[in-house]
C-alpha cells in the first residue's frame, strides 16, 4: 500500500470512530476489527482498541484520534440516521476527493458494519466487528 491510502485508510479509520460514538453504541472500551478490500487487493485485517467515555460518547469530535496525518476535519458527515438499532450515513472528504457510504447494526455490546468509500476512481470496502470489552478506565 502506497502513502497516499495509508493517509486515507487514516483519515477513515479516524472518522468511523467519531461516527462510533454517535449511533446506539455505548461508551466504553471497545475492540473493534477492520477488514480493508480495494480492487485486487485485501489487506489483513486490523484489530484497534478505542476507549470513548461518557463525555466523548456525547462530543464525538473528542473521540477522533488526532494523528498527524490524519486529516478527519476535512470529512463531513451527511445524511446521518439512526433507525433502531441501525445508523447508516454519507460522507464526503474534499482534500482527499473521496466520497461513501456506511451501515452499522448494534446489538448490545457488539456491532458489524461497513464502509464502502470511492476516492479519485478507486473504490474500496472496510468491514467492521466491535465488542465491548468493559468500562474505561481513563
Amino acid at each position: 500500500m502506497n502513502a497516499r491510502h495509508s493517509l486515507i485508510v487514516a483519515a477513515v479509520l479516524a472518522l468511523a470512530a467519531s461516527l462510533f460514538a454517535q449511533g446506539p453504541r455505548r461508551d466504553g472500551k471497545w475492540e473493534v476489527k477492520i477488514e480493508m478490500q480495494m480492487p485486487g487487493m485485501t489487506m489483513p485485517a486490523q484489530t484497534v482498541t478505542q476507549c470513548v467515555t461518557k463525555e466523548e460518547a456525547a462530543d464525538p469530535l473528542k473521540a477522533m484520534p488526532q494523528g498527524k496525518d490524519a486529516n478527519p476535519g476535512d470529512c463531513k458527515v451527511s445524511d446521518y440516521k439512526v433507525d433502531g438499532n441501525k445508523v447508516t450515513w454519507s460522507m464526503t472528504c474534499e482534500k482527499d476527493r473521496m466520497t461513501g457510504t456506511g451501515e452499522f447494526i448494534y446489538a448490545g455490546e457488539t456491532y458489524t458494519g461497513s464502509m464502502k468509500m470511492n476516492t479519485q476512481g478507486q473504490a474500496m470496502t472496510m468491514k467492521y466487528s466491535g465488542k465491548r470489552l468493559g468500562d474505561c478506565t481513563k
